[in-house]
């Protein structure tokens, strides 16, 4: 990815060069065609091949975060085995539901 960036660059600092020393061409001429051939197009496709290098950064770091959090539960069982668990609903058991509704259903009319 690198080869391309680097070889990239080149041709568009040797297009600006010559936009710079041409008689009709000027240095801002040259800096906008730097900036618009050279950095712009590498800055988008640097960030389109560096997505999945995040993905994965952004995996290991869940990875690494759940494992701590599991660390910790375990420890928090050692410290205190005759509870169940300090998560909520670890028993497995379903929710109560209300033995009365508290609104009425509603019908249409005849």
């Amino acid at each position: 990815m690198y080869l391309i960036v680097i070889a990239w660059t080149y041709v568009t600092l040797m297009m600006a060069v010559a936009e710079a020393t041409s008689p009709q061409g000027t240095v801002l001429g040259a800096l906008v065609t730097f900036a618009l051939y050279g950095m712009l197009p590498m800055s988008i496709l640097i960030y389109i091949l560096g997505t999945p290098s995040r993905k994965r950064k952004i995996k290991a770091r869940e990875a690494a975060e759940q494992a701590a959090y599991d660390a910790e539960q375990a420890a928090l069982q050692q410290q205190a085995p005759g509870l169940a668990s300090v998560a909520p609903d670890a028993g497995s058991e379903t929710p109560t539901a209300a033995e009365g509704s508290a609104v009425a259903p509603v019908r249409k009319e005849p």
